[in-house]
């Protein structure tokens, strides 16, 4: 399916550019957040990228956007806090687009995954979240970020990372499938952060994890 050009507006009054897919039935819908944006992380990610195909595969409504101060989005990067007003407004499109029914989730990659886990934990995600997937979560970097708080949460969360990747390690991985006993957390083998090779994999890692929502 052929993704459309969308802008969305956040409530601090950033207009931030976005691309969506819209299946004339979505089955589900999903907002997919890109990595760091100072280390060359867009909406064109192919990690990005990859999840918004399996998940449109589902016929799965998706929207992809650039935080503020990347691509086309003005604005400066605020180190993950003006962030998450960027994914609450991907959010809130998307559920305007699809409608109250259909089943909303939300993915984050790298530093997306960051934003994603601190807005959850905040409270400030829609109530009827359907389920959150990290990618790759910085566990390694990020330590400030409330990953605790997403034990609390009810509905599912995939963690998936590769057992090569320096900035989400093994043990860090394994410590955080203790402190949040109800993530599924998968480990890809040879799989490095950027998942060089292996994006087959997590597709469908992603996939079998969007069947449940």
């Amino acid at each position: 399916m052929i993704a459309e050009p969308v802008s969305l507006a956040t409530s601090d009054g950033t207009t931030l550019e976005a691309l969506m897919t819209l299946p004339p039935t979505p089955r589900g819908a999903i907002v997919v957040c890109h990595p760091h944006p100072l280390y060359g992380g867009d909406m064109d990610n192919p990690v990005v990228v990859r999840a918004v195909e399996v998940c449109g595969d589902l016929r799965f409504a998706t929207l992809r956007f650039t935080f503020r101060g990347v691509g086309r989005s003005p604005g400066t990067h605020d180190n993950g806090r003006a962030e998450q007003n960027d994914v609450a407004a991907a959010l809130s499109h998307l559920r305007t687009a699809v409608g109250a029914t259909v089943p909303l989730a939300l993915a984050g990659y790298s530093f997306g995954a960051a934003v994603v886990t601190t807005l959850v934990a905040t409270g400030d995600s829609p109530k009827d979240l359907a389920g959150v997937a990290l990618i790759a979560p910085p566990l390694a970097m990020a330590r400030e970020t409330p990953w605790p708080a997403l034990a609390t949460f009810s509905r599912p969360v995939l963690v998936v990372a590769g057992d090569a990747d320096h900035i989400c390690p093994p043990t860090d991985l394994e410590a955080f499938a203790r402190t949040v006993p109800n993530a599924t957390v998968r480990t890809i083998p040879g799989a490095d952060h950027f998942f060089f090779g292996k994006l087959y994999p997590l597709g469908e890692i992603i996939t079998t994890w969007a069947r449940t929502l």
